[in-house]
């Protein structure tokens, strides 16, 4: 809320014209299935959370399953561009935010591999990964095991902490650990 005189914050304006409202609701949208997965966000929620009208979003993306998509391939852009900047396991917070989304989209039951049309971060990891291995198969099957890897602590890691005794470890010791080990996968060697 703005007090008299005082400029408005980008979080008190409501998005106007098509590409603001757009652009919104991805957002809002892929905050809200990180948080809560999609099966649990309403169209109203995503709606309210982005400072539009709920009809609005039906009008651009229609039922929420091509909602769902959209975010899938917004995300997919999103992590494209750390992709080409050489950025492939989880350290970067939209890419983080990406893998959960994944995950909770997922476990609600969605065809993930058939919404999204694009995974431009496992092409560049098969890409990367082909350097280290026999064949094509092989680096593909590399890349598979560490995607697993990376998204089950990504879903898990509270549980996992507390499970195997790793309270005591810090974040970036963790996330250290987790890389390493996803890097090991990838390139089939002992470290």
């Amino acid at each position: 809320m703005t007090t008299k005189g005082a400029r408005p914050s980008p979080d008190d304006v409501n998005p106007l014209g098509r590409d603001a409202v757009v652009s919104a609701v991805l957002t809002h949208a892929a905050d809200l299935f990180a948080e809560r997965g999609p099966a649990a966000t309403s169209i109203r929620d995503i709606a309210e959370r982005a400072g539009v009208n709920h009809g609005l979003v039906f009008r651009h993306f229609g039922a929420k399953d091509k909602l769902v998509t959209a975010v899938l391939d917004h995300l997919a852009g999103e992590t494209a561009e750390l992709a080409d900047a050489g950025v492939l396991l989880p350290d970067d917070p939209r890419l983080r935010r990406h893998w959960v989304v994944l995950a909770r989209c997922i476990l609600d039951g969605y065809p993930v591999g058939q919404m999204q049309s694009r995974f431009p971060v496992i092409t560049a990891l098969i890409d990367h990964a082909r350097s280290h291995r026999a064949d094509d198969r092989d680096a593909a099957l590399s890349v598979a095991h560490a995607a697993a890897f990376v998204l089950g602590w990504q879903l898990f890691e509270p549980f996992l902490r507390n499970a195997a005794g790793l309270d005591d470890i810090s974040n970036d010791r963790l996330r250290q650990a987790i890389n390493a080990e996803a890097v090991r996968i990838l390139r089939g060697s002992q470290q």
